[in-house]
């Protein structure tokens, strides 16, 4: 069960990053619509969040310090679920949440933060199993 929930991770976090990859001007229009951050620091947001997703994906396919990366994934869902949330409460409509970048958009509506708790549960248990591992 670890193995599938690390590698379906690493798909997971290697797609999203991809697919923001492929148009970062895109992705930095997506990110402002969010309206959230100065408009100068839209390109730094934007290529934080993709680089911490193909970085966590990498960390997590490599196994080193399994339990931190479990942690990180755990936070980063955790981050994301809270950011769309507040982004719905403000009564923004945005035709993209940019989960996947420009290619595959998808308007925030109110399951989209709930898919990242569901994300946060399994990143979770991938965290349970490997405490369970290490303490064996």
């Amino acid at each position: 069960m670890r193995s599938v929930l690390r590698l379906f991770f690493v798909a997971l976090l290697a797609a999203s990053a991809l697919g923001k990859l492929l148009d970062m001007p895109g992705f930095y229009a997506i990110v402002g619509s969010y309206q959230a951050l100065p408009e100068e620091w839209t390109p730094f947001a934007a290529w934080a969040l993709t680089l911490v997703e193909l970085a966590l994906a990498l960390w997590l396919l490599s196994e080193k310090s399994l339990r931190r990366a479990a942690l990180a994934t755990c936070a980063i869902h955790a981050f994301y679920f809270v950011w769309l949330s507040v982004t719905l409460l403000r009564g923004l409509d945005l035709p993209n949440c940019g989960c996947f970048g420009v290619y595959w958009a998808r308007p925030l509506r109110w399951h989209t933060p709930l898919e990242d708790l569901v994300l946060f549960v399994l990143a979770f248990l991938l965290l349970r199993r490997t405490a369970d591992r290490e303490n064996s």
